[in-house]
């Protein structure tokens, strides 16, 4: 209710709109809202045994948006099979006439959209008859099955006049259909065209640009390139725009754990700790910022706490799953590197106790990671000691350059035979 001042000059009370990470851009808003990503999530926390605990009440939301929001019978019958008796039998689910009726209903409405769409040729102009084909694509995308979502939006993509900005547009909504059913390989292939007509063409606008680099980074994620990924998402940081494929959340934790492996320790502190946008949302990802923070100030003890609890995170992100033992394991050398760094030799019991493990802990992982040649060390099994062994650059670069160089020779000398025959 509106409150007046007095009686002759009532207050005129503006609606304003909710604030929302990111800057919002046309772009994003008419994205299309399926697939449903952060369903995707859920899906894979439903589906993977090694998740966070997830509650019955949960998985019977997964199965009932599928049914009653999507109605997408492929999609249900996708998930029972991958989700097992043992977590569909203690849920109520759809019988196979349910589903069957929904399947006729999703053909009649599929006929309907593409008649609509032939009454657009006929009578229309080319722009009606790209909005009947988006309807038909966006229909696929939310109710039918990854093969004819993918076969709809080729339909719209393939029109003689589309521009080439709604062209990029359908690419991604494209690859967020492939992603959604885990084909990376489609995907990649989907946003590499976005890419080379925003790049390339005049459709590229800056928001697409912006949009194409987190779809990219997210690609580089599930393709274990953390460097590729890191550089690219923390260009967005103050951009992000890209709702529709992650939260911003879960943005942010993607930046975060990517960057930590590669940006040096000033620029961590500059764009990570004391970053605007990520204190924003510190408190919805504690365990993350935790893992930060330790690591900067050098509390290996509350840094490998940290790890402890970021290991269910891991398990329960579909980018992030993938990889869990490889986030652990350079999560450890990060910090192992780091810890040698102050020191020509140290202790194991010493390090032990800035670690809070035993000594026989360090000793296992250390060897490890020294035997593969990602420490610079040695361990004195016998004096109880690790030993820094940095490598002399200028050393390293000559011999660098000597190994070049006979591979080079030896390449000469093959063209040279070739060529005398």
């Amino acid at each position: 209710m509106t409150d007046k001042m007095d009686e002759d000059k009532p207050v005129v009370v503006k609606k304003v709109k909710k604030a929302t990470m990111g800057q919002p851009s046309a772009s994003e808003d008419s994205a299309s809202k399926y697939p449903d990503m952060a369903l995707c999530q859920k899906i894979h926390r439903l589906t993977t045994k090694q998740t966070l605990a997830f509650s019955k009440d949960e998985q019977q939301a997964v199965f009932d948006k599928i049914a009653k929001e999507l109605e997408n019978p492929s999609l249900y019958k996708h998930v029972v099979e991958m989700a097992g008796s043992d977590v569909c039998g203690a849920l109520t689910l759809l019988t196979d006439t349910q589903l069957a009726e929904m399947e006729t209903k999703n053909k009649t409405t599929l006929e309907e959209l593409e008649a609509k769409v032939e009454e657009a040729k006929e009578s229309a102009g080319d722009m009606e008859v790209m909005d009947a084909r988006v309807e038909v694509a966006r229909f696929a995308a939310k109710s039918l099955s990854e093969t004819d979502a993918l076969a709809a939006y080729g339909k719209l993509i393939d029109l003689p006049k589309i521009s080439s900005g709604k062209k990029i547009d359908a690419l991604m909504e494209t690859s967020r259909v492939a992603s959604f059913y885990g084909d990376t390989k489609k995907s990649d292939e989907y946003i590499d065209k976005a890419h080379k007509l925003a790049t390339e063409g005049s459709g590229g606008d800056w928001d697409r640009r912006n949009r194409l680099k987190v779809y990219r980074a997210l690609s580089n994620l599930l393709a274990r390139d953390m460097k590729g990924a890191a550089s690219l998402l923390v260009d967005c940081i103050a951009t992000f725009s890209c709702n529709e494929i992650c939260s911003y959340q879960d943005f942010i934790v993607y930046t975060i754990l990517s960057n930590l492996l590669h940006i040096p320790r000033p620029l961590l502190k500059e764009k990570i700790i004391d970053g605007p946008e990520i204190l924003s949302v510190a408190s919805e990802i504690p365990v993350v910022i935790q893992l930060t923070q330790s690591l900067y100030d050098c509390d290996y003890k509350a840094y490998l706490h940290a790890m402890v609890e970021l290991e269910g995170i891991l398990f329960a992100d579909r980018y992030l799953f993938p990889h869990a033992a490889f986030w652990m394991r350079e999560l450890h050398i990060l910090a192992y590197k780091q810890f040698l760094d102050a020191y020509q030799s140290v202790t194991l019991a010493a390090m032990a106790k800035s670690f809070g493990v035993s000594t026989d802990f360090i000793d296992y992982h250390a060897s490890r990671f020294i035997a593969a040649g990602r420490l610079s060390a040695k361990i004195d099994k016998f004096g109880g000691v690790i030993v820094t062994n940095r490598p002399d650059l200028k050393n390293a670069q000559y011999r660098d350059m000597i190994q070049k160089g006979d591979l080079l020779l030896n390449r000469i000398q093959k063209l040279a035979r070739v060529v005398d025959v």
